[in-house]
């Protein structure tokens, strides 16, 4: 959804090595609109950031520190539509604006999840828009406002199982209704220039097959899985003729590649790849099918796509975890690729970025990021961070954080271990991973963490592992397997007790999940499975590393219960464990944190980030002065 969404965050780098987060902005016309303090505001220059207009006070919805997560401005920019959050819940208001001399709030719908305007046939504003209840996004509504006020709902998805978002494609031409669950999707698609006809289905879902939609000049281009190998490849057909039988091979992938996005221009589709677990740009000539392939710099770690609709240019940034966004130019003119001059940041030279690999006991090979100073010397006596995931073929996040680029010039090793069932090596990836394929991930990551410490990166009493909501599968069944390996964990809003959830089914997400995990209620060969590996079902009296979780109090995804259960019964098997060992025995420290609010994750909650930090400095006995001292240039304590 991010890919096809385009809400995106840039960060900006200051000389003084200080960053700075911009909201959300969308360009439309000859205005760029974007969040002001508390307010919704757009301006006529973007560099003049204090000669601007202000549209909508965020403070009138009367909500604790309230940001704007998404624009969309009608085309003839008669409203805009804003959907506005808050730090500790999922829950959002979309409003409209009507803009005129005197902007005014025209509506506001509650629990709006996606989002697109389009215009009919007599000039008239209808957005369409997603209704989310309890985490479950099924109804797609359309909506006029003014003199011919309306609301009605378009479409219910009836499986549970499934979930739906809109997209406007990047001419505008149509708007697609994107029905999904974790392998399978089917797209609809509205006529931007006859909203009001009825939707034409592209294709009947088929188990297994994705497929994604744009548009250009008639054709759509879509990308799909379906075929042999089961990756990601472009293909398109007239959009008279949608049917899959039409469907014609446009442009296929290399194997263990990773499609982030497509962006389609009036001459030009431009991918933007993983391959190998370094960073590509393939510029793809539509007039000729001449394909230009860029490799990226070995530092990039992630794409920030911006919202472009400048047909000459496609711009972009790279980053990674201890790098701020750089930006990059593609010109199409000129058939090169340009970098933003100016400012270079120093740890471009004060710190490597490593891509090594670990053969698994199965033979796999799995790609690892390391970063860590370029002058630090016997690194097997430096700490080290290993980060995990390994679910749903997400990739690792690997944006710039400031806390990690922090630790880094204070001497650690930062390790991503891409194992599988995340999606770095494309679909095949992560369906390695998935269902009864679950420990391939676990056996990774172990493999992982023994080949950083045989290459002289750390050693176990100086290794910490990190992880977040499904992340936290693999880094507690480590815990259980392997506990020799690591000396710390910290866990967020982590996924820990995935038999007695996955057996909920009044849950929000259990029907959605089943795809991933496997239903141990009518499955016994799944709930065998997931017994072999689930955290909370293996505990046992033995020594175990210390571990901080971070939980949040109404948390929908992620429910408190089943943390606070596997949090319980660790204790008590550390504590039978320290009777039996006796005298002498230090006892790891489990450190449950309960942050108020309902929100999944909260990445830049300062809180958060300095908790965890003081327990790793604490747990292998460093001093964190200079750390927290460092962290100030970046955060606002």
């Amino acid at each position: 959804m991010d890919a096809f969404e385009k809400v995106r965050t840039k960060l900006e780098t200051q000389p003084q090595e200080e960053y700075e987060i911009i909201n959300v902005e969308v360009k439309h016309g000859g205005f760029v609109y974007y969040q002001e303090g508390c307010c919704l505001v757009r301006s006529k220059d973007e560099e003049d950031n204090d000669n601007y207009e202000v549209l909508f006070n965020l403070e009138e919805l009367k909500l604790d520190q309230p940001f704007i997560d998404c624009i969309r401005v009608a085309p003839d920019e008669k409203y805009v539509a804003a959907k506005i959050r808050t730090e500790d819940s999922e829950a959002s208001t979309c409003v409209i604006i009507k803009l005129s001399d005197q902007p005014v709030m025209e509506a506001s719908f509650p629990n709006v999840s996606s989002f697109e305007w389009v215009k009919d046939e007599e000039d008239e504003d209808v957005l369409f828009y997603t209704f989310q209840r309890n985490l479950r996004c099924h109804d797609v509504y359309r909506a006029t406002f003014g003199d011919n006020k309306r609301n009605e709902r378009f479409y219910t998805e009836k499986d549970p199982s499934y979930f739906v978002f809109l997209y406007l494609t990047k001419d505008s031409r149509f708007l697609t209704i994107n029905i999904m669950n974790k392998t399978t999707s089917e797209v609809w698609l509205i006529d931007g220039l006859s909203p009001w006809d009825p939707p034409v289905l592209i294709q009947k879902r088929i188990h297994g097959v994705l497929y994604y939609v744009e548009h250009r000049d008639d054709e759509l281009y879509i990308l799909t899985n379906v075929g042999e190998p089961t990756e990601f490849k472009l293909m398109r057909t007239a959009a008279d003729t949608p049917a899959i039988m039409n469907w014609d091979l446009f442009f296929t992938m290399k194997r263990n590649t990773k499609v982030i996005d497509l962006d389609m221009f009036k001459d030009h589709c431009v991918l933007f790849l993983k391959h190998s677990n370094l960073l590509y740009v393939n510029v793809i000539g539509l007039a000729d099918d001449s394909v230009r392939s860029l490799k990226l710099p070995p530092w990039a770690c992630g794409f920030i796509m911006d919202t472009n609709s400048d047909p000459k240019n496609c711009p972009f940034q790279l980053c990674s975890p201890i790098r701020p966004p750089k930006y990059y130019t593609y010109k199409f003119a000129e058939g090169k690729l340009f970098e933003e001059t100016g400012h270079e940041d120093p740890i471009t030279k004060t710190s490597r970025v490593l891509r090594l690999e670990a053969k698994s006991k199965d033979g796999k090979l799995v790609p690892m990021t390391v970063f860590h100073k370029t002058d630090s010397e016997d690194l097997q006596k430096k700490p080290l961070l290993v980060h995990v995931y390994g679910a749903y073929g997400m990739d690792l996040k690997m944006n710039f954080r400031p806390e990690r680029r922090v630790l880094v010039d204070d001497g650690w090793i930062l390790a991503y271990c891409h194992v599988r069932g995340g999606g770095e090596l494309g679909l095949q990836w992560h369906a390695d991973g998935r269902l009864t394929k679950k420990l391939n991930g676990l056996a990774d990551l172990e493999a992982c963490i023994k080949t950083l410490h045989g290459q002289g990166f750390s050693q176990p009493s100086l290794t910490t592992l990190t992880a977040f909501s499904a992340g936290g599968v693999l880094a507690g069944a480590l815990c259980n397997s392997n506990p020799e390996l690591v000396r710390a964990v910290t866990l967020e809003a982590p996924f820990l007790d995935v038999l007695n959830t996955m057996m909920d089914t009044t849950l929000p997400l259990t029907l959605e999940e089943l795809e991933e995990w496997g239903n141990p209620s009518s499955d016994e060969k799944h709930k065998n499975y997931i017994k072999r590996y689930c955290p909370y079902q293996n505990i046992k009296p033995q020594h175990y590393p210390s571990i901080h979780i971070t939980a949040y109090e109404n948390d929908e995804r992620v429910p408190l219960k089943g943390i606070v259960s596997y949090t319980e019964k660790l204790k008590e098997a550390i504590a039978e464990h320290a009777k039996d060992t006796g005298e002498g025995y230090q006892t790891p420290n489990i450190i449950l944190d309960i942050q108020p609010g309902g929100n999944h994750v909260i990445e830049d909650s300062h809180k958060k980030i300095t908790a965890q930090i003081k327990f790793l400095y604490e747990e292998l006995g460093l001093d964190s002065t200079s750390v927290f001292e460092d962290l100030k240039k970046y955060l606002k304590f």
